[in-house]
């Protein structure tokens, strides 16, 4: 069994290699790299390996951009130190994980796994686990382990004062008059000091939607929802906003999606 190590912490790759070694006699430890750019350079130029043990968080970034940029036909064991909940879901035939630090018995079930495939009678209508989309997978494990830190607040002034102000608290964010605010389900209004496509970044998408450039709102701040012409929608606001507030044509689908989420 050929084995190549994607680890950048010295202590670990010595640990590695001595679970391995002791695990099984007929393990080769063919290679060992520690970054993205040396472990494209290393599968471009080797034989593929029957195993690659990789760490997600390499110096020069993780291992998914690995698979991104040339094609991986080895069974992948990610080594990772996130939160076990984050990757209960990941565990499938050509990829498996183990949480760091990584324990000799976990890591001998993961080859055994292996083996046990390797081992079983071939048959045409079999599916080669090995073949398994890695880029995929990698992506689908990548948005799960990120979770993006949204805004949770912002600071705003207040006559000659400092307010914060949690964002569950705030109803809709618009533009007028080349300013943008934000009203506040007490019917509170701030300036806040953040572009409309910054904001966009700042807020989760299940919490706010951006119905058209210049208006974000908040499902609770929706009243009434209407047909408008030019298959629009027409939004009453609460508390109410002075101006007509519309749902744009191209946004309409998604709109309807988000909110029956």
């Amino acid at each position: 069994m050929k084995v190549l190590i994607i680890e950048d912490e010295d202590l670990a790759v010595a640990k590695l290699k001595r679970s391995l070694l002791s695990i099984k006699k007929d393990i080769e430890i063919v290679g060992v790299t520690d970054s993205v750019e040396s472990s494209v350079a290393w599968l471009e130029s080797n034989p593929a390996p029957d195993i690659i043990l990789a760490d997600i968080e390499l110096v020069d970034g993780q291992s998914f951009e690995i698979f991104n940029r040339t094609e991986v036909t080895s069974t992948v064991i990610f080594t990772t130190s996130y939160d076990e909940y984050a990757l209960k879901a990941f565990k499938v035939n050509s990829v498996d994980y183990l949480l760091k630090p990584v324990q000799k018995e976990e890591l001998e079930v993961a080859l055994n796994k292996f083996s046990n495939w390797i081992e079983k009678p071939r048959t045409s209508q079999t599916i080669d686990p090995i073949v398994v989309n890695v880029e995929n997978l990698a992506a689908q494990l990548q948005e799960r382990l990120h979770v993006k830190d949204y805004r949770k607040r912002f600071l705003v002034k207040s006559v000659q004062k400092l307010v914060s102000v949690n964002v569950d608290e705030i109803a809709y964010f618009y533009s007028d008059d080349k300013l943008n605010f934000f009203k506040t389900y007490s019917n509170k209004r701030y300036v806040v000091d953040y572009t409309m496509d910054e904001l966009e970044t700042m807020l989760k998408p299940q919490d706010f939607y951006r119905i058209s450039r210049s208006f974000f709102v908040a499902p609770d701040s929706l009243e009434q929802i209407s047909d408008y012409f030019g298959h629009r929608l027409a939004l009453k606001l609460k508390p109410d906003h002075d101006k007509e507030v519309i749902v744009s044509r191209e946004k309409v689908t998604d709109f309807k999606n988000w909110l029956g989420k």
